[in-house]
């Protein structure tokens, strides 16, 4: 229980950490300068740390080295004027203490008074008998603040020293060097020992270890403004480019860099400049062509009308009088109104394709219930159906409502559903309704031949087919995925496909459920194994507010002109 209040206390804190990380991580990845100044900081604080070591180990070094030196010199200054005060003293006798003290005085008088060859600083004086000796010691000055260690090599007759740590009479603990030398009188050799405190060099190395921090944020900070404003100077053409380069992207073609000077960044800016004049030559060279194709599609299609209506009226005529025709009149009268109905369903293909490629199709968009949209496209494939022995499985909930087309989703789906007959080879064709709080789907899936690997993306290509020798019950055109999956794009959703040989094929289509609304999801899955993964990717073009009912399709260049066909 306590646990998961503690839990449940740590969360806002977990979930603030969380959005500053992930805040952080973005800005590392977006800033090329970030990176550069932060990367530079921190490679410049290694190396200012690694020097500061180096140079404060030194100076601590070279002071403690000369405080060395100058207090050996100032032991064996003081161990010759003691062997000439104490040459007769002799330490088992009375009054001896007071001989030792009266010694101690006059060296540091003499130290105050004459002119040293070193200077050690500040002192403290120990004389005492040696700790070897049989009776009681006899010691002037502060002999317990002497280590043993050190006792007993001045004992052995060395010249010795040793840091130590002292304490004062406010029992502050003060670092100390102590050197200790023998001296020698007529009775025995007295240990002579003089404490040097540390307090004049742990100022300096405390002023000197200031002085490097100081230096060293001082450093690093001219350091980070000097690389800011280096990796300024690169990186501010370098985001001008990309600034220049995404309105380029978004259409405005007349987007160039400036070039200044003659630098790396001038000839980037030039070699820039060369490419968008020729991709902007390029591209207008495409859309004047595209545009003749069209206005060529457009204009054929509309004069073949005119004829095609003559033919009409004449096929109708002979169709209705077939029935007092020779047998083989009879069958060619009826093969002439066949093909008209799919020379007639090929021009309005045509034209449709026309009127998206020009960028002036309309969207009447409103708001009706899927289902009869859906059932009315099925029941106008049903006959289809009924002469290859093909099931339909409908699966189409009542009360679906949605703002859309519903003459291009009608055709959407007729299509879908005609393809699948088509391919289905006899065996059952399933279509789905569903839908969700921001789109509607439906999905289309037969059991049929399938599609091989990478036909998935092909199948929206104009008159492409996967196989061309099959005998098409439907008589399609070549045209009707072109045109469904243009009329997808129309309303701002996807049609996707899916298929496996031998397992057959699926079609979703998924639309918004509002005019205007993004489709992030469908509703429905598309195929077995990787139900969220399509195989077609979704083409989206910019949808409308939602005040308006009617949107159009920017014009681009067409597909079939960009390939050379």
């Amino acid at each position: 229980m306590i646990i998961r209040r503690v839990r449940r206390g740590l969360a806002p804190s977990r979930q603030l950490i969380a959005e500053l990380t992930e805040a952080w991580n973005q800005a590392w990845r977006r800033s090329l300068q970030m990176r550069v100044v932060i990367s530079t900081l921190a490679l410049s604080t290694a190396v200012v740390l690694v020097l500061g070591l180096v140079l404060q180990t030194q100076i601590a070094q070279r002071l403690l080295q000369a405080k060395e030196a100058d207090a050996r010199v100032r032991t064996e200054t003081g161990a010759v004027l003691l062997e000439g005060d104490l040459a007769g003293v002799d330490p088992d006798r009375e009054g001896a203490q007071g001989e030792l003290n009266n010694a101690l005085d006059r060296l540091t008088n003499a130290s105050s008074a004459e002119d040293q060859p070193a200077t050690a600083g500040e002192f403290r004086a120990v004389l005492t008998t040696s700790a070897r000796d049989a009776g009681a010691q006899v010691a002037a000055g502060p002999v317990e603040d002497v280590p043993a260690t050190l006792r007993e090599a001045v004992a052995a007759g060395t010249l010795s020293n040793q840091y130590t740590t002292t304490l004062t009479e406010q029992g502050v603990e003060v670092p100390t060097l102590v050197v200790g030398q023998p001296v020698r009188t007529a009775v025995g050799d007295l240990e002579f020992y003089l404490l040097f405190p540390l307090t004049a060099e742990q100022r300096t190395l405390g002023t000197v270890q200031s002085t490097l921090i100081v230096g060293g944020l001082v450093l690093l900070l001219l350091l980070a403004g000097i690389a800011g404003i280096v990796t300024r100077q690169v990186v501010r053409p370098v985001r001008q480019a990309a600034e220049i380069a995404e309105r380029f992207a978004d259409g405005h073609l007349d987007e160039r860099m400036p070039v200044q000077g003659e630098d790396e960044v001038a000839r980037l800016a030039e070699s820039y400049n060369e490419m968008a004049s020729s991709i902007q030559s390029q591209i207008r060279q495409l859309e004047e062509f595209g545009a003749l194709q069209r206005r060529f599609t457009s204009d054929v299609s509309h004069e073949l009308r005119t004829p095609l209506t003559t033919v009409r009226m004449a096929a109708d005529v002979l169709h209705a009088s077939r029935e007092e025709m020779v047998p083989a009149l009879r069958r060619s009268s009826e093969l002439l109104v066949a093909e008209l109905d799919r020379f007639e369903a090929l021009l309005a293909d045509l034209l449709e394709i026309s009127r998206l490629d020009a960028g002036v199709a309309e969207l009447g968009a409103e708001r009706v219930d899927m289902h009869g949209v859906v059932n009315r496209a099925v029941e106008a494939v049903r006959g289809i159906a009924d002469e290859t022995g093909t099931p339909l499985e409908l699966d189409l909930p009542v009360g679906v409502p949605a703002e859309v087309d519903p003459r291009r989703v009608e055709r959407i789906v007729r299509n879908l559903v005609a393809n699948a007959i088509d391919h289905s080879e006899g065996k059952p064709v399933r279509v789905v309704l569903r839908a969700d709080e921001r789109a509607v789907a439906v999905l289309v899936r037969d059991q049929g031949v399938g599609l091989r690997p990478g036909e998935a993306g092909l199948v929206f290509n104009r008159f492409w087919r996967a196989e061309e020798s099959r005998a098409r019950r439907s008589g399609g055109s070549g045209l009707g995925l072109s045109i469904a999956i243009e009329d997808a794009r129309l309303h701002g959703g996807w049609l996707q496909a899916w298929g496996e040989i031998g397992k057959g094929a699926a079609f979703r289509l998924t639309l918004p459920r509002n005019v205007g609304d993004v489709v992030e999801a469908s509703p429905l899955p598309l195929g077995p194994d990787e139900p969220s993964a399509p195989i077609a990717e979704p083409a989206s073009v910019p949808t409308p507010p939602r005040a308006r009912t009617t949107t159009t399709v920017p014009a681009r260049p067409d597909p079939y002109l960009q390939e050379g066909t």
